[in-house]
């Protein structure tokens, strides 16, 4: 059984959209903590305005009866209440009557860090907006959303996922100030922990399989993830083997956890540990150096709502994002049409081990 995810929207376009297919029938959902989440997502000192304006919940559109699966692809909604402003816009039509509101000038600034000029250079575009929608960060609200889907699946069978930011500049409010004063941005780094994760997820058998690679790939699909590690990652470089691993046990559990949870790209039994290092956001009050794509002259880049630091936020979207991917590789594992069938093969391979 596979699960899989199919997202779609723009920032500021009506809606955000996920598909989740491959879940059992018989999970129980609840909006409110899946709505939680996307509330967590929104705060941390440094957020930018929009955060007042958005209010997330989620919608279901299909999959759910009366907050159970159904064993069918379960459609997740998330509104864009900022949209109104860009109705004209953001229109997925073309708009009648004259412009109005916000996006009706064509972006010709690109920032430095951002998806701007790659995206116009590859999609052949002339408006940057184009490009710079969806490649927003504003999209990881439904991955969240999705994200907490899968931890309610977890769940079942007694993992637990937590994500947090680690104090550094990012997080601290001091830091952020000074930033917003000096019209800068900061960055900062993530660690999300996952519990109870039974040995056996994951393969060594095909490269695309090693849970090591799928949750380092997951998480460095967020936006501005710039390095991703697994335990004690890069540091591990630095030591010779017999500090470096961790021993076993007559138990069959490590004495010590430097590996993260993860052996040859599969889980060992022990608390997954990954952590994520994201960089200053490239939306400047104070903006860099760029070209206008309509004249070629030098000019400054866009200048768009931002905000200062998001690295709280990061660490619910690793949370999901790691959530996610542990949830994909359970199912891989594990299987079954019905969440009675999916808990009774983690229960009797439990029972193996």
């Amino acid at each position: 059984m596979i699960l899989e995810l199919a997202t779609a929207g723009e920032s500021h376009g009506p809606a955000l959209v996920a598909i989740v297919s491959g879940l059992p029938a018989g999970l129980m959902l609840d909006k409110d903590a899946i709505d939680a989440d996307l509330r967590r997502r929104q705060k941390g000192y440094g957020r930018s305005p929009r955060q007042q304006i958005e209010t997330d919940e989620v919608e279901v559109l299909a999959g759910l009866r009366h907050g159970r699966t159904l064993g069918t692809p379960l459609a997740l909604v998330v509104r864009n209440r900022d949209h109104k402003n860009w109705t004209w816009g953001m229109n997925p039509w073309p708009p009648d009557g004259e412009p109005e509101g916000k996006g009706t000038k064509p972006v010709t600034l690109p920032r430095p860090g951002h998806a701007d000029l790659a995206g116009v250079q590859k999609f052949g575009l002339t408006d940057v907006r184009d490009a710079l929608e969806r490649a927003s960060a504003r999209h990881t609200a439904v991955y969240v959303a999705a994200g907490a889907v899968a931890k309610a699946l977890l769940r079942e069978i007694g993992i637990e996922v937590a994500g947090e930011a680690l104090p550094e500049a990012g997080a601290d409010p001091a830091a952020v100030d000074a930033a917003r004063k000096d019209k800068d941005t900061l960055g900062g780094r993530v660690q999300v922990r996952a519990r109870s994760v039974p040995p056996g997820l994951g393969s060594y058998a095909r490269r695309e399989d090693r849970l090591d690679a799928r949750l380092a790939a997951a998480v460095m699909g967020i936006q501005a993830v710039k390095g991703v590690e697994i335990g004690d990652g890069f540091a591990l470089a630095g030591l010779r083997g017999s500090e470096a691993h961790d021993e076993i046990g007559t138990d069959k559990r490590r004495t010590s956890n430097r590996a993260g949870g993860i052996e040859a790209g599969v889980s060992n039994g022990e608390e997954i540990v990954v952590r994520a290092a994201m960089k200053p956001l490239p939306t400047l009050m104070k903006p860099l150096g760029s070209v206008d794509l309509a004249t070629g002259e030098p000019a400054e880049a866009l200048v768009e709502r931002s905000d200062v630091s998001a690295v709280e936020a990061l660490a619910v979207v690793a949370e999901a994002a790691v959530a996610w991917e542990l949830a994909r590789a359970a199912r891989e594992k594990f299987g079954g049409d019905a969440l009675a069938d999916f808990v009774g093969a983690w229960r009797a391979y439990m029972e193996r081990l």
